[in-house]
C-alpha cells in the first residue's frame, strides 16, 4: 500500500468497513476549525496528548517524545483502531503538521493500512469528498498489539557520536533561516548540530502543496544518500514531528525508511551540546 493516497481514491473508498479517518490538525485553533468542518467522519486527534508523553523538562527526549508502546496501544484501542483498520490521516499543513507524525507511529507500530492524504481536506473536497461539523463518534476495540517500535530511531548520543562522519548523514529538515540560526522562534537558541545538512521539508511538496511525484522524490532522495546505507542515515527536525514528512516522502519514493531522531533540536539545544550557526561542510 502506497504511503500517501489520492483525494479520488479515497472517494472511492468512502463508507468503506475498517476505514477510518484522522485529523491531525494541532495548534491553537485546531478543535475551532475541527468543529466548524472536517472531512465527514473524521476523527481529531492531539498531538501533544495522543501521539507524545510530554515530559516537565524538553531536554528529557525534547517537545515531542514519544509516548510508550503500552501508552501508544491504549490510545489505539480508544480510537477504534485494530490491525485490520485502514486508517487514513490529514492535517491542515499538507501533512507537516502531525499527519505523518501519525504515519510514522503506525507503520513503527506495525500497522500494515495507513496512508496520508496527499493535499488534505482542501484537495478532499475539491474531489467532492463530504465536509461537515458532525463530531464523529467511534466504538473502543481491545489493545493494539505493539511489541516494539519497528522502525529505527535515534538517539542524542548516536546522533553526536555520527553527525560528523563521512559514513553518516544527518539532515536537519527545519527551514533554512532555523537550520543556519538566524531565528529561532521555538526553542531556546537557534543554530544546527555540527554536521548536519539541511534538506528543508517543504521541498517535498509542489508549488500546490501535494507530494512531488515518487520517481522525483526519489531522484532527489538517492543523490542525498549517495548510497549511504538507511542506518547510517538520521533524520530530525525540532521535535522529531515534521522530520517524519521527510521519512514519508522517502518512503513514497520507494526507499527505505532511515532513522528518526525523535528529541530532535528541542532535545541537543537544551543538553550544552556543540552548536553551529551558518552551513555546514
Amino acid at each position: 500500500m502506497q504511503p500517501i493516497i489520492q483525494a479520488t481514491e479515497l472517494l472511492a473508498l468512502y463508507n468503506t468497513e475498517g476505514l477510518l479517518i484522522f485529523d491531525l490538525s494541532n495548534g491553537k485553533d485546531a478543535l475551532i476549525n475541527y468543529n466548524a468542518k472536517h472531512l465527514d467522519s473524521a476523527f481529531l486527534l492531539d498531538l501533544n496528548t495522543q501521539l507524545a508523553d510530554i515530559q516537565s523538562d524538553a531536554a528529557i527526549g525534547g517537545r515531542h517524545p514519544l509516548p510508550t508502546i503500552e501508552q501508544f496501544s491504549i490510545t489505539l484501542a480508544s480510537l477504534g483502531i485494530s490491525p485490520q483498520s485502514h486508517v487514513v490521516i490529514y492535517d491542515d499543513k499538507n501533512g507537516s503538521n502531525a499527519a505523518a507524525r501519525f504515519w510514522w507511529m503506525l507503520k513503527a507500530a506495525g500497522h500494515q493500512k495507513v496512508q496520508v492524504l496527499n493535499g488534505g481536506m482542501e484537495a478532499a473536497e475539491k474531489a467532492g469528498f463530504p465536509c461537515n461539523a458532525n463530531i464523529a463518534t467511534h466504538l473502543p476495540c481491545a489493545p493494539y498489539p505493539i511489541a516494539n517500535w519497528q522502525l529505527a530511531i535515534a538517539e542524542m548520543n548516536e546522533v553526536e557520536a555520527v553527525s560528523q562522519s563521512e559514513n553518516h548523514i544527518v539532515i536537519d529538515v527545519r527551514d533554512q533561516g532555523r537550520y543556519n540560526g538566524e531565528y529561532e522562534p521555538i526553542d531556546l537558541i537557534a543554530g544546527h548540530i555540527p554536521g548536519a545538512i539541511n534538506v528543508p521539508f517543504s521541498e517535498n511538496l509542489d508549488e500546490k502543496g501535494l507530494f512531488l511525484l515518487p520517481n522525483v522524490l526519489k531522484t532527489k532522495y538517492e543523490a542525498i544518500f549517495n548510497d549511504i546505507e538507511k542506518d547510517n542515515i538520521i533524520v530530525h527536525c525540532g521535535s522529531g514531528v515534521t522530520a517524519c514528512h521527510t521519512l514519508l516522502a522517502i518512503a513514497y519514493a520507494g526507499l527505505n525508511i532511515p532513522k528518526l531522531y525523535v528529541g530532535s533540536w528541542s532535545e541537543w539545544s537544551r543538553n550544552d551540546k556543540t552548536i553551529l550557526v551558518g552551513k555546514s561542510f
